[in-house]
């Protein structure tokens, strides 16, 4: 090993004879911890998150800092899952009226019940398609409401919204955000806007980024939770959705826009 290195033989039995440092020992015990945290949340988290675990767990003591951390994540080819952007499924092509964007890319919210978002995406199983509808609470990036079926007629967006409204006892005045698809534009849907006091806001055609947070959203749930796993049947794929909204994203997951809180946790607290 010495002749490979180009080291004299004693300097080379120098080296392993060398005690470790202080800074290196405790770098050891730091890479442990960057793993379990990393692994705890099925390789989602980046170093900014892993950081912001460590500072919660460090309590008084000082925390490592986001590039000690990077770093130390780096060196170990530790990564983070990359989110890709997924397409629109609804159908906007239709004669019903459409509302006006009021939301107008406005995607912050102080208090709850504001402003929500929604929206339509689909898993595909063996069994065929299971679509799914979310509504977002803007205000902490919750999801208070959620429906799968094997469809998407408008029945699946009502459900996800009367969810919503019975988990939140929503009032009045709160702004519901959605793109202009025929299930959302649908007098059934409005009917149901209207009875509760709220008001409609539409995308603008064929623009994905005036509902940015729920197509976020759906990128996290499929890059982060569903990729490279196949469903046998749209039961098996309810499961993993389920556990992935109401068990980890709602309540364990930090969210970058709420620095780094749980999203459920940010909005009781607002």
């Amino acid at each position: 090993m010495a002749e490979v290195l180009k080291v004299s033989r004693s300097g080379f039995y120098a080296y392993l004879a060398r005690p470790v440092s202080d800074r290196q020992r405790e770098n050891e015990i730091l890479l442990e911890k960057i793993k379990k945290i990393h692994q705890k949340s099925k390789g989602i988290y980046g170093y900014p998150r892993i950081a912001d675990d460590l500072k919660d767990q460090a309590g008084e003591a000082p925390a490592p800092s986001k590039n000690r951390v990077y770093r130390l994540m780096r060196e170990a080819g530790i990564k983070a899952k990359t989110v890709k952007k997924y397409k629109a499924t609804t159908n906007s092509n239709h004669d019903l009226p459409v509302a006006e964007n009021l939301l107008n890319r406005e995607f912050t919210a102080d208090k709850p019940n504001q402003k929500w978002v929604s929206d339509i995406t689909y898993v595909w199983t063996d069994e065929g398609g299971l679509y799914l509808a979310g509504v977002m609470d803007l205000c902490g990036r919750t999801i208070v409401g959620f429906s799968m079926a094997n469809h998407m007629r408008k029945s699946l967006v009502i459900n996800a919204l009367n969810q919503a409204i019975g988990r939140t006892k929503a009032g009045e005045g709160l702004l519901v955000h959605s793109d202009r698809g025929v299930q959302y534009a649908s007098h059934a849907y409005q009917e149901v806007l209207k009875k509760n006091g709220f008001k409609c806001s539409m995308s603008r055609r064929g623009n994905c980024w005036d509902n940015a947070p729920m197509e976020s959203f759906w990128g996290k749930l499929k890059q982060e939770w569903l990729y490279g796993n196949r469903f046998r049947t749209r039961d098996e794929a309810k499961a993993a959705i389920f556990e992935y909204i109401e068990i980890f994203y709602n309540r364990r997951r930090k969210h970058s826009s709420n620095n780094y809180k749980v999203p459920m946790n940010f909005m009781k607290a607002a």
